[in-house]
């Protein structure tokens, strides 16, 4: 563990995916995982880790400090240190990890595709968005793309020979992707229009790690409906592939960012000086229902990124603490991992983070899960569809607000080092913020959770995740321990289930704006609660193993690590759900008096 270098919780994430949730067993009843076993899954897990110590985490601060410049015809150049990262992950498989082997992918269950994203994410933020924008493509296509797109197209994303964007957001119309003025006419080409428009803020819009970059557009066809209903999808490559010609897909602009500087966010022009050749995916006006296919994968990755960030903050935190001796008034000089305020800093990072992974990983299981039982088992696939589709805001939302939370928490441990360039902290800060606002922001992502999600079915969703932590309260009962948390659980649960029946009466008597009023605390409600059952189930799974004893001395500190988690959580962390609870049904609408903000 280093306080400048690469660090990932390898060990946790063991706990995790084989102790937790026992991926090696859940999985064996697949033909296409049978012969995998734990030593193999650990074996791919320890050479993400290794290529993520070395080459991928050399380019972060390298690839920080050089960032992206716009040149001449609208190319753009980004760190040159990123070439042999890119061809590392490339000669790896690493894109196309969870891939289908029909497409030339590993084929492994989605956890471990998140557990190599977290690692890479740690290692370098930006790199990590080139890798998961391409694979997100390659998903996408391989769904919903024509018999050419799937043929020609999806194995060489997953390879890294291709790389592709998402283009959704438009000047002036930010959220409300309706509000959308690229076009799109049809052409004498079959399935092939002209593009004209702009697009700003496109992740990883240009670069030369690949030979081509495959653009998905949202554009309207003539005639199109208003609003969303009227968006169309289009595949716009940087070359025709036809002949090799320019499209006329350029940029003309790209952003200075806070953070992921070497991330090239870019403003694209479409059709502005020649044909802009785009491709129909699916059908007309099927846009929005193909891109939420790509924005809901993204949306898990950003919590993830979340999650990787903070992680890899609070490992540089705790290996500096260790490092750092200080004293004061008289004292004795000891390293400042021994002062109490340090430690609680420390405890808030550690409980904080590992309920994350614990949370993520189960998302990436049942997603899995999800779509491998649709035939054999269609009810339980369903039931992990819905957790999958509730937790999915909650899972974006909470855990980069938490991940940016870690963030500042571990440059405080650093103190004056922390504020400055020597140390990775600050640039930790700088590139997990936008992981609040991109991918739809936190508040849009609230909105998502209680003015959809929570509407499916009359609360179907809400109701099938309370049963469930219900039956780890009910577990935990059994085991004779953890009486106090239980209980404090309890309260957390039964403030969540009152806050969402306030807020559905109100939505209910047409009062929407003290709904919405609320909607942001009210997804942090959920979010806390969740995370303490998820350090519930973690402690249960690490006090089992202490009763069962035969461990070695690491392995007793790690468990007796989990217990206290959830001692820590639950007492500091777990009353906040409590108290924003009573503030959502105080009744208070002040914000929305018409004296203010006029």
């Amino acid at each position: 563990m280093s306080a400048t270098g690469f660090n990932a919780d390898l060990r946790d994430i063991h706990f995790v995916l084989f102790e937790q949730l026992k991926v090696q067993d859940s999985m064996a009843q697949f033909d296409d995982l049978a012969d995998w076993d734990i030593d193999m899954y650990k074996s791919v897990l320890e050479s993400a880790y290794d290529l993520c110590d070395g080459l991928i985490w050399k380019t972060n601060a390298k690839g920080d400090s050089d960032g992206c410049q716009l040149g001449e015809n609208g190319e753009v150049t980004i760190p040159e240190c990123f070439t042999d990262a890119w061809n590392a992950l490339k000669e790896g498989g690493w894109i196309g990890l969870t891939a289908d082997p029909e497409y030339g992918g590993v084929g492994l269950p989605f956890p471990f595709g998140v557990a190599a994203g977290e690692m890479l994410t740690g290692a370098n933020p930006s790199l990590a968005m080139y890798a998961g924008l391409s694979r997100g493509v390659a998903n996408l296509l391989a769904v919903f793309g024509s018999d050419w797109m799937k043929e020609q197209l999806v194995e060489r994303l997953f390879a890294g020979e291709l790389a592709g964007t998402m283009c959704l957001t438009e000047a002036g119309a930010g959220t409300d992707v309706g509000n959308n003025r690229c076009k799109a006419t049809p052409t004498d080409e079959e399935g092939v229009y002209n593009l004209v428009g702009e697009k700003i803020f496109i992740s990883c819009g240009d670069h030369q790690l690949t030979d081509n970059i495959l653009h998905l557009v949202l554009a309207k066809v003539p005639g199109a409906p208003e609003g969303s209903k009227g968006l169309s999808i289009f595949l716009v490559p940087k070359f025709d592939w036809t002949d090799r010609s320019r499209n006329d897909a350029v940029v003309v602009g790209i952003e200075h960012k806070m953070g992921i500087h070497a991330s090239s966010t870019c403003t694209l022009a479409l059709g502005a000086n020649g044909p802009c050749k785009g491709w129909l995916v699916g059908q007309e006006g099927q846009g929005m229902e193909i891109m939420f296919h790509l924005m809901n994968e993204a949306r898990i990755a950003v919590g993830v990124q979340g999650l990787a960030t903070a992680v890899a903050a609070y490992l540089n935190a705790l290996s500096y603490t260790k490092e750092r001796v200080q004293g004061g008034a008289g004292s004795k000089a000891v390293p400042i991992v021994m002062h109490p305020d340090v430690r609680r800093m420390l405890m808030d990072m550690k409980s904080s983070t590992e309920a994350m992974r614990s949370m993520l990983y189960t998302l990436a299981i049942r997603a899995d899960l999800s779509e491998r039982l649709k035939e054999k088992d269609p009810a339980t696939a369903q039931l992990h569809h819905n957790h999958v589709d509730l937790l999915t805001p909650v899972a974006k939302a909470h855990c980069t607000d938490v991940g940016f939370d870690v963030t500042v928490t571990a440059l405080q441990c650093f103190g004056g080092y922390g504020y400055i360039g020597e140390y990775p902290a600050e640039q930790h800060v700088r590139d997990v913020k936008i992981a609040s606002i991109y991918e739809g922001t936190n508040g849009i992502q609230a909105i998502d959770l209680l003015g959809r999600k929570l509407r499916i079915q009359n609360g179907i969703l809400l109701m099938q995740w309370i049963d469930e932590a219900n039956k780890s309260l009910a577990k935990a009962k059994e085991t004779g321990h953890f009486d106090a948390e239980i209980s404090a659980l309890e309260k957390g649960r039964d403030s969540l289930g009152a806050c969402a029946m306030h807020l559905g009466q109100l939505g209910m008597t047409g009062n929407i704006k003290a709904a919405l009023l609320h909607a942001t605390p009210f997804l942090e409600v959920m979010g806390h609660v969740v995370l303490g059952i998820h350090s519930l189930e973690q402690a249960m799974v690490a006090q089992a193993a202490l009763d069962e004893g035969g461990h070695s001395e690491s392995d007793v500190k790690f468990y007796k690590g989990k217990v206290l988690n959830l001692s820590y959580y639950v007492n500091n962390t777990l009353p906040k759900a409590i108290a924003l609870s009573k503030t959502i049904r105080s009744g208070d609408e002040s914000a929305l008096d018409e004296v203010l903000f006029g």
